[in-house]
C-alpha cells in the first residue's frame, strides 16, 4: 500500500509587523502541496518526517501533530481527511528550522544525504522555493509546512 503526503504551506504575515501576540497575527494557508508536485518518494518522507523510515534518517520533524494555531483552511482540509481516511504522521516544520538543517547529514548507511533525497535538486525544490520566498517577506519563523499522510 502506498503512502501519500498531503498538506499546506502556511504563513503569518502580520506577526512580523504587529508581533506574534497581536490578534491579527494569525496563520494563513498559502499553497497546497498538491500544487507543488512533491511526489511520495519514501526516502524523502523518511528524511523529513520519519514516515516509512526504513532508510535510517534522523527525521527533521516527526509526530508533532496539527499545530494548535493552524489556519482555518488547514483545519478544514485536515478535518475532511480525518472523516474520509484517517490520516497519520501529522507534523509540521518551520522555514527557520529547515534553513538550519545540515543537508549533508546522511542516513545510517552513509549512502544517502538529506540533500540527495529532499534537497533543492529534488521534487521538493518548489516547496523550498515558496517557503524561502515567504520567509524573505514575513520572517523564517512565520512560515511553516504542515503535513499528514494517507
Amino acid at each position: 500500500m502506498s503512502t501519500e503526503i498531503s498538506g499546506m504551506i502556511e504563513c503569518r504575515p502580520l506577526a512580523r509587523i504587529f508581533g506574534e501576540d497581536d490578534e491579527d497575527a494569525i496563520w494563513h494557508a498559502a499553497v497546497d502541496l498538491f500544487l507543488l508536485n512533491t511526489g511520495n518518494a519514501y526516502d524523502a518522507l523518511a528524511c523529513l518526517f520519519g514516515v516509512r523510515n526504513s532508510f535510517g534518517f534522523r527525521p527533521l520533524s516527526e509526530g508533532r501533530g496539527l499545530p494548535d494555531d493552524a489556519s482555518d483552511s488547514v483545519r478544514g482540509v485536515f478535518s475532511s481527511r480525518v472523516e474520509a481516511q484517517g490520516p497519520y504522521g501529522t507534523t509540521w516544520i518551520s522555514w527557520a528550522e529547515l534553513a538550519a538543517v545540515d543537508w549533508d547529514e546522511t542516513d545510517r548507511s552513509g549512502r544517502l544525504s538529506r540533500s540527495m533525497v529532499a534537497g533543492p535538486q529534488t521534487h521538493w525544490a518548489p516547496v523550498w522555493t515558496v517557503m524561502r520566498t515567504l520567509a524573505e517577506l514575513h520572517g523564517p519563523e512565520h512560515v511553516r509546512l504542515v503535513v499528514w499522510f494517507d
